[in-house]
């Protein structure tokens, strides 16, 4: 039996490591520990609260508006603002897109090297690599002068020996299976991904005014006026721009990243049976085109909401009070003890304990992580991609039903293998042929409303704390982000914040044990999974990678003074 320890965990948003135990070939036990800690919780107690969302979005600024969203939320159900159609519907076209612009770049630029091999590539030849991409799909860049173009273009770039992200990899690995020509063809769509994120994330600086970090929201609504006649507003030419953006989206995710990922899963179907995890899931539900409703995540939406528990496929209503946080093995501290709390009484006291750096291993058997440990009626489960399609799965949704047992059919493959490592990757990129599509049909639904002659942009109503209901206000706001189910929790005492709560995705995935010694999904999900060679653990990247871990919104290295904590020295 040895330990291995992977610090830093690479191609992740913030710094995650991980210790596993490997006996036989395969790991018997794992540890996930955020290192990082900012506080951008307490830094926002004691502030106005219609400021709040300007701070919470700084939370990332890889997933950007997401926070922005569920703090704008949080604060209008605390006061009662109502946003008009308008303002929800601009709202959840920058979210959407942003879905779709972060899922593509998560696996091409941080997992697509999991399982491709840039320099097998070396070896393609190209006039093959264009005939079996044009047998995958009707992309209009396969041919065979460009792969070579890109395979002279990846030689110079290896032998120069300054190869940045490259560096390090662990090339020739006995876990690599894709042919000389699919991985060219994989590493040329690498090429193009950045391209089309470049021009895909125009869509936020248009409707938002920027990227990262959009400033057009606003407490009751947007704060971009619309009218399709004026220069001075987003107008008709504004939407066309972004629907032809949006358009080349929908083209670039099929006939590019979903022929990409069957093509993986059609050369690693052994991935179908590791990286099961926790085999339980929750989905708040998201983008319902009714009025949001009071502490509540709409039932109607795109993303359907609930809660499948132990791989059952039977799905039970979502009840927000079945939250709560635990920090029995955080490097935080509650007053009372460490008993679960829900976010609106929770508490962000930071109090490490761990090893002083540098040090061998975690003591796991104590405090060992930045990060909470959420969980749901006092059990661990899964967000993200795959929890939302098998939710609308289960749940027969005509939109997700049909998208998920099409990709299964031609798989050859059974509702449960999506319980898997390679299922949460492909369920990334069905979910963002369904969000790529939606963001487009948001911009008409729009543009029609918009000519209907509805110009309401925002609910001025509730903005004065003067209009706001008496007494201590709480809120809450729920999205269904890229990484899954992120929810902000506020308290308000006359016109300050008294508490604020974000309890993000990778919390919910990446958390340490609670107090009953339940693991999260990260350390469930690498339980069993191989590896073949103990000094270059590819395969726990794999499985790691497949939830697109983001610890900087896990683990919100400032204090409150915006001073720093640590430094870091890159040698």
């Amino acid at each position: 039996m040895s330990r291995l320890v992977i610090d830093p965990v690479t191609r992740v948003e913030g710094h995650l490591r991980v210790e596993v135990q490997v006996d036989g070939g395969q790991v018997t036990e794992a540890y996930a520990s955020s290192t990082m800690w900012r506080g951008i919780e307490t830094i926002l107690t004691g502030r106005d609260p219609r400021d709040a969302w300007l701070f919470a979005q700084r939370i990332c600024g890889v997933c950007t508006t997401v926070h922005a969203l569920a703090s704008v939320r949080a604060v209008e159900d605390a006061v009662g603002a109502v946003p008009p159609r308008n303002a929800r519907l601009l709202r959840d076209i920058i979210a959407a897109s942003l879905s779709v612009h972060d899922h593509v770049v998560h696996f091409y630029h941080l997992q697509a090297l999991d399982w491709v091999d840039p320099t097998a590539a070396l070896a393609a030849d190209p006039a093959r690599a264009a005939a079996l991409a044009q047998s995958i799909s009707n992309y209009p860049r396969s041919t065979a002068g460009l792969f070579a173009a890109v395979q002279t273009r990846l030689r110079v770039f290896l032998e120069s020996g300054k190869i940045g992200p490259f560096t390090n990899g662990y090339w020739g690995h006995p876990a690599y299976r894709l042919s000389p020509e699919m991985n060219l063809i994989a590493f040329s769509h690498y090429l193009d991904a950045l391209d089309f994120q470049r021009d895909y994330v125009r869509v936020h600086a248009l409707l938002g005014g920027k990227n990262p970090h959009p400033q057009t929201y606003v407490v009751g609504g947007m704060a971009s006026p619309i009218d399709l006649n004026s220069q001075d507003a987003i107008n008709a030419n504004t939407l066309q721009e972004v629907a032809q953006i949006l358009q080349r989206g929908v083209e670039f995710v099929e006939q590019v990243f979903l022929p990409d990922l069957e093509a993986i899963a059609g050369a690693y179907p052994e991935w179908t049976t590791y990286g099961r995890g926790l085999g339980s899931y929750m989905v708040f539900g998201d983008y319902s085109a009714s009025p949001p409703r009071v502490a509540r995540p709409p039932r109607d939406g795109i993303f359907p909401g609930g809660v499948i528990r132990n791989g059952s496929l039977a799905v039970e209503p979502f009840d927000p009070a079945g939250i709560a946080e635990s920090v029995a093995h955080s490097w935080f501290r509650y007053e009372e003890a460490d008993a679960a709390l829900p976010p609106w009484l929770g508490e962000t006291q930071p109090q490490y304990t761990g090893p002083e750096p540098p040090f061998e291993h975690l003591d796991v058997a104590g405090k060992y992580s930045w990060l909470k440990a959420p969980r749901y009626q006092g059990m661990a489960v899964e967000v993200g991609p795959l929890a939302r399609l098998l939710v609308g799965y289960s749940l027969n949704d005509a939109r997700i039903h049909p998208l998920v047992q099409g990709a299964l059919d031609r798989l050859h493959l059974p509702p449960e293998a999506l319980m898997s490592t390679l299922g949460r990757v492909l369920a990334r990129g069905l979910e963002t042929r369904l969000m790529a599509q939606h963001a487009l049909d948001l911009v008409a639904e729009l543009r029609d409303n918009v000519a209907g002659g509805d110009l309401a942009i925002a609910d001025t109503g509730r903005w004065r704390p003067t209009s706001w209901p008496d007494g201590t206000l709480r809120g809450v706001g729920f999205h269904e982000a890229p990484r899954g189910a992120l929810s902000h929790w506020v308290v308000i005492e006359g016109d300050r914040i008294r508490n604020y709560q974000a309890v993000v995705p990778t919390t919910w995935n990446a958390s340490p044990r609670d107090a009953d010694g339940n693991p999260g999904a990260y350390e469930a999900s690498l339980v069993g999974t191989p590896v073949a060679d103990p000094q270059r653990p590819l395969e726990v990247l794999r499985t790691l990678h497949s939830f697109d871990p983001c610890m900087a919104c896990a683990a919100h290295l400032y204090d409150a003074d915006g001073n720093d904590i640590i430094q870091v020295r890159v040698q």
